[in-house]
């Protein structure tokens, strides 16, 4: 049974429900398993050919152990991603190029990647707080997409009140009115006047107020939620074995801004998966590819992109991959993560870089080339792309070594969120699907505020049922 530790070792290993409840660490860190389970050769060819829902099964139920029943398990996951996609492959893949690939993340209900990993989250929520007898108060900070698949997940579990903070004016209006015009008693939109890292920064705070996290029973379906990170190393296996894997290693080029979604595929691969190449795409607001450039992290102003849901300066989930980094340096990170709170900024040594360097690739992509990207995929095969596809894919292309590796560029949205975008690179605006096809016709329900943590705490204090 796997157990879990904080990236700033100031708490007791924990299980998995513990951790599912918690979100953030008590001492301010990340939690990380104390070892990563191992997947052998045998159990990946296993999985060739075998369900979405089953291989879930065989790559995460190590994380679980025996908090949660096996056959309770199943069926959660079988409820999840049999029921919740619209596609039968729940992760199908699409070739666009002679070994290229385009895995569509975008076949859950909210059309995009998080949808993968929260309908499972707000099933395991639900189950375990029934056993225990408990409600818990969810509250989240989105940069678009996090927060209309949590409150998807969320709107039907009686033991939840969720509270999703948004960048107000800074996400595409698909993505707002998705979150917006859910109505349930239970769920709650706060359009924050700042940016998304104020959002972040806003629920961290939060978090850190000890009193108000226990009167209200505060927990996270943000990507620090280590059952996040679990769920999405699901996908990376199964296209690996999709595409010939153990027996050769797959490239992974990830749009990604807040690096969770990156760290599931190095989890992955430390669970014994072969990979050859983690691509990080970054728009603009590029931390993490200055960071790979140069050994620095340091935020910068956020600025608006074709990309929003990476418009971020804070890559909150980092802070997991540079405590392996630091061989599990606890008192290290703390250091790190506390200057780069009071200064915006922290330097690793050349040693760690090195080693950084064969983990990842970095590459950044302006709007102008995400434009280019999305009409030179729409030219070639006629598959249209997302703003933030494009992103990864134009990394990808970037770093392309050996031809006869499989590329898959992760595909984490549907182009219907961000049609602007995509009529103004390609000519056409893509349609929403049927069952949102009225979303622009849906009254919302929103509720504006300051970047003021007091404001923030009193009306969550008095949305909550008691």
């Amino acid at each position: 049974m796997t157990h879990y530790i904080s990236t700033r070792g100031g708490v007791a290993p924990q299980g998995f429900t513990d951790v599912l409840l918690q979100g953030l660490a008590p001492d301010g860190g990340l939690y990380i398993p104390e070892e990563f389970p191992q997947l052998d050769m045998g159990q990946l060819r296993s999985m060739a050919g075998v369900p979405y829902a089953d291989i879930a099964y065989m790559v995460t139920s190590s994380f679980i152990g025996n908090d949660i029943a096996p056959a309770t398990y199943k069926a959660i996951l079988k409820d999840v991603y049999q029921n919740s996609f619209d596609h039968a492959c729940v992760a199908p893949l699409v070739q666009i190029g002679p070994n290229s690939w385009i895995m569509e993340l975008f076949h859950g209900p909210t059309l995009a990647f998080k949808d993968y990993a929260l309908q499972l989250l707000g099933r395991l929520f639900d189950h375990v707080l029934e056993q225990k007898g408990q409600r818990v108060t969810i509250v989240g900070a989105t940069s678009g997409d996090t927060g209309s698949a949590a409150i998807e997940a969320c709107k039907g579990c009686k033991n939840i009140d969720i509270f999703i903070l948004h960048p107000e004016g800074r996400t595409s209006e698909v993505q707002r009115r998705q979150m917006t015009t859910v109505e349930a008693p239970n769920v709650h939109n706060i359009a924050l006047k700042g940016t998304f890292d104020d959002c972040q920064n806003m629920v961290k705070a939060m978090f850190n107020d000890k009193k108000f996290r226990d009167d209200i029973n505060m927990s996270a379906v943000n990507s620090i939620n280590w059952a996040r990170i679990m769920a999405q190393i699901v996908y990376y296996v199964s296209a690996s074995v999709a595409l010939g894997g153990p027996s050769r290693k797959v490239s992974f080029a990830v749009p990604t801004g807040n690096f969770g979604n990156v760290y599931a595929a190095y989890c992955a691969r430390q669970m014994g998966l072969p990979v050859k190449r983690l691509i990080i795409g970054s728009n603009r607001n590029d931390i993490l590819t200055r960071f790979f450039e140069t050994g620095t992290m340091k935020t910068n102003v956020v600025e608006p992109s074709l990309s929003p849901s990476m418009d971020i300066q804070i890559s909150s989930n980092f802070e997991r991959y540079l405590c392996d980094l630091l061989d599990r340096d606890t008192e290290g990170i703390k250091k790190l993560m506390k200057g780069f709170k009071d200064k915006g900024s922290f330097s690793i040594g050349a040693e760690h870089m090195a080693r950084a360097h064969k983990e990842f690739d970095a590459h950044r992509c302006s709007d102008n080339q995400t434009h280019q990207m999305m009409r030179a995929c729409y030219k070639e095969t006629g598959y249209i792309l997302d703003p933030h596809t494009a992103v990864g894919l134009y990394a990808g292309s970037q770093v392309r070594e050996d031809p006869s590796v499989p590329l898959v560029a992760l595909a984490c949205a549907h182009p219907a969120k961000f049609p602007d975008a995509v009529e103004k690179a390609i000519g056409i605006r893509p349609p929403l699907p049927p069952h949102l096809a009225d979303l622009y016709d849906r009254p919302e329900f929103v509720m504006p505020l300051p970047n003021d943590l007091a404001k923030v705490q009193d009306f969550v204090r008095s949305n909550i049922e008691k």
